[in-house]
């Protein structure tokens, strides 16, 4: 299997799929509302010092350890010790977990933004918080009114581009979609600061008020920064392993931080500055309005009170849309990659079967919130909550933890360092790389860990 590995084709076509993997979601609707929350400029300052020390870090030890056993995450700890092979099965299931769930919530961002392009956006601003939860929860009427087709279509987009390999499908992809969503982000946010208003909301969302610096403060940062550059999921060991030995690592993590970061600090810009302009210069609503609440209720009625709010409505989704795409197919990919070198698969049947357990694992996730399953809620959440909290919340700390100390601890950081060094014999934050790992990323990761955990039993709010 490792001499016949795919590779991507250049620096720039691994660079971009990366960065197209941590550019998600969580970049386009977590980011401002933690932004917002925790005062704009003192989030944003301790999020850039992690991103370049604690992101840093565990990005390229990952890539590391992919580009030196040329496996996917299974093979890959085992390969550098066989006491950790467990490891390797931890990290595997977590996109296992997320990729369905994953492709549920693409569908729903695949049907808003079909509804804007069709021109009905009024129809869906008007009542918002009603057109969400019919939608959602399978009553609405019809069948492209529910989200079940919206899923399958979102899963089989994602699953032609992984059938494509990595160099035609996802790197070609990624090298479309990845500058196309920079540009309609700038365009978005561009409209966005054009409203009546939002010039108070700009000042709220750059001005650092270092008041509002806490503890909170710094666990929601890391938190935020930990799960949108796609650590701890495999996904970055298994695009290591298809990178060439002669790119330089050290300076593409510095790009795809870069790149994950500005995307990251634009959706700020587009929605922060709008919907404080929208509350009348409040940043209430912003704050409060996480998660789905904020990029399927709250912000439909913006684009609404905007010029040209149709269009803008359209392009944003648009956007949304390939960002989830391109992570999707990165969190797919990891788990065919791990099918074919545990299996000895050929890329096709392993896409297939993949394809198969996303679409019968996200149905629990896509009818979730119906009534059929209203009654079915492991430990009191409905389905794509409880899997979202099991990897995000607690497997993807333990990987990234245990990680550390086999880095750390066991093999020992100069097997990282050896493997950034093999290019050019450079590794300019290697000091860095060695604090962080062995002492101050696990401390980190045990903060994450016992701060999710703390939230979900009530004791505190983060």
């Amino acid at each position: 299997m490792k001499e016949n590995r795919s590779s991507f084709g250049s620096r720039i076509g691994f660079v971009l799929a990366a960065a197209g993997s941590a550019v998600g979601l969580g970049n386009l609707w977590r980011f401002p509302y933690l932004a917002a929350k925790y005062g704009g400029g003192i989030f944003l300052l301790v999020y850039i010092v992690l991103a370049i020390t604690f992101g840093f870090a565990l990005m390229i030890t990952e890539i590391a350890i992919g580009r030196k056993t040329r496996l996917s995450c299974i093979g890959a700890y085992r390969a550098l010790d066989k006491r950790f092979g467990f490891l390797g099965w931890l990290a595997a299931l977590v996109p296992v977990i997320i990729v369905p769930y994953y492709c549920v919530i693409g569908g729903w961002v695949l049907k808003y933004f079909a509804e804007f392009v069709a021109g009905r956006g009024k129809l869906v601003a008007a009542n918002a918080d009603q057109y969400f939860t019919s939608f959602i929860s399978d009553s609405a009427g019809g069948f492209f009114s529910t989200p079940v087709p919206w899923f399958i279509l979102f899963a089989l987009l994602t699953m032609v581009v992984v059938l494509g390999g990595v160099e035609k499908g996802i790197e070609k992809v990624s090298r479309i979609m990845m500058p196309v969503l920079v540009v309609l982000s700038i365009l978005v946010a561009v409209f966005s600061l054009t409203m009546p208003g939002a010039l108070a909301g700009l000042k709220y969302y750059l001005m650092p008020d270092f008041s509002k610096f806490s503890t909170a403060t710094v666990l929601g940062a890391m938190g935020q920064m930990f799960y949108s550059m796609s650590l701890a999921m495999g996904i970055m060991i298994t695009y290591g392993s298809y990178m060439q030995k002669e790119n330089l690592m050290e300076r593409s993590v510095a790009q795809i931080e870069i790149f994950d970061t500005g995307i990251a600090l634009i959706a700020g810009l587009m929605i922060i500055p709008a919907v404080v302009a929208f509350n009348g210069g409040d940043p209430t609503l912003a704050q409060q309005s996480a998660g789905p609440g904020l990029m399927f209720v709250v912000l439909p009625r913006v684009f609404e009170a905007m010029q040209w709010g149709g269009f803008i409505g359209a392009a944003f989704f648009l956007l949304v849309l390939f960002a989830a795409l391109t992570s999707s197919i990165s969190l797919m990919e990891t788990v065919v990659s791990i099918v074919q070198d545990k299996l000895h698969w050929k890329r096709v049947p392993a896409t297939l079967a993949v394809t198969v357990l996303l679409l019968a694992m996200g149905m629990l996730s896509c009818l979730g919130y119906s009534e059929s399953f209203a009654a079915i809620k492991p430990l009191g959440m409905a389905f794509l909550d409880f899997f979202d909290f099991i990897s995000n919340s607690v497997m993807m700390p333990i990987v990234a933890f245990l990680t550390c100390i086999l880095i750390g601890h066991v093999v020992g950081t100069k097997v990282i360092a050896d493997e950034v060094k093999s290019e050019n014999g450079i590794f300019r934050r290697e000091k860095l790389h060695r604090v962080m790992i062995r002492w101050v990323a696990p401390i980190l990761l045990l903060a994450i860990l016992g701060g999710e955990l703390l939230k979900f039993f009530g004791v505190i709010k983060i």
